[in-house]
């Protein structure tokens, strides 16, 4: 049997650009003081292996920028049977998203393999041959989804902040297997993942009654319609510079315009895609009773994502 200790491995702090890094830093320092920092570096990969680099453990823990760990779950532990083969897979913790309530592992707090994150090639290094290894680890890695609830994600301080963290969600739900899907609609539904379509309704409608869930919203419905319904290439939503770019020139500064355009492209993913919602995002009251009776998907034990 293999014995899983959260406090067994290097802590790692993995923030890039977040504006609330340095407060949420401050509060996993007050948690567990000898937790290390890797801050700014460019590209998902390079900011991984930067983490493997600093580790002295052969895993570690890596809490993203964005991220506020539970006190608890420093305190845990877990055990896998001799059947289960762990020695290349990550542990992906679910997290909670403080704008819609979603729970699953986006965000989340995540125990690497320090063998493994140094000799792959994601995101910026992802070769073209594993083109979906430039959208997310996911899909390449052997990912171990645990049980749980373990954090939560901050990622609303500000509207640019909250807009990204839609726009990468609805380009990521609506990927098939990693990759753009360029079949029927039809086809397109019957092969995505229900619990991934469900969460894209989610993020396409919900988080009107907390700050900068207006601009969580706008950011999912345009990465969803640039993915679907443009010749926008898919792979670019690992580029932070060319996310920056649509923000600088399609969101920032047109406040005025901005309840007309999320509503337009409510009516195109309602019209052209037959997404299951309303052209207006849910407002305040909706969006706090939606939050406490939509189901998040329940796990009592791990589970391999793939096989």
């Amino acid at each position: 049997m293999t014995t899983i200790k959260v406090t067994d491995y290097d802590i790692i702090y993995l923030s890039y650009d977040e504006p609330n890094c340095e407060t949420n830093w401050r509060d996993l320092q007050s948690k567990w003081p000898k937790a290390q920092r890797v801050h700014g570096v460019k590209g998902s990969d390079a900011a991984h292996k930067a983490c493997a680099n600093l580790a002295q453990t052969d895993r570690f823990v890596t809490v993203d920028g964005d991220n506020i760990i539970r006190e608890n779950f420093l305190d845990t532990e877990w055990t896998f049977k001799d059947d289960w083969n762990i020695t290349n897979s990550v542990l992906s913790f679910p997290a909670q998203n403080v704008v819609n309530g979603l729970i699953y592992g986006n965000g989340g707090i995540k125990i690497w393999p320090k063998h493994v994150v140094l000799n792959m090639k994601t995101h910026e290094a992802a070769t073209d041959s594993h083109s979906d290894a430039g959208v997310d680890f996911c899909w390449v890695l052997d990912y171990i989804l645990m049980p749980g609830v373990w954090s939560d994600v901050h990622m609303n301080a500000t509207a640019a902040q909250a807009w990204r963290a839609g726009f990468r969600e609805g380009v990521k739900l609506s990927l098939i297997d990693g990759k753009q899907f360029n079949d029927s609609i039809v086809v397109w539904k019957n092969k995505i993942a229900k619990s991934n379509f469900d969460r894209l309704c989610m993020w396409l409608q919900t988080g009107m009654d907390v700050d900068n869930g207006f601009y969580s919203i706008l950011g999912a419905r345009m990465g969803l319609h640039k993915t679907m319904l443009t010749d926008w290439d898919a792979s670019l939503v690992q580029d932070f510079d060319n996310l920056d770019y649509i923000w600088q020139n399609e969101v920032e500064g047109r406040e005025t315009e901005l309840e007309s355009i999320i509503i337009n492209l409510g009516n195109d993913l309602v019209s052209k895609l037959r997404m299951p919602i309303d052209s207006n995002p849910l407002n305040r009251y909706q969006s706090q009773w939606i939050k406490t009776v939509f189901a998040n998907p329940s796990r009592t034990e791990p589970k391999r994502l793939r096989g």
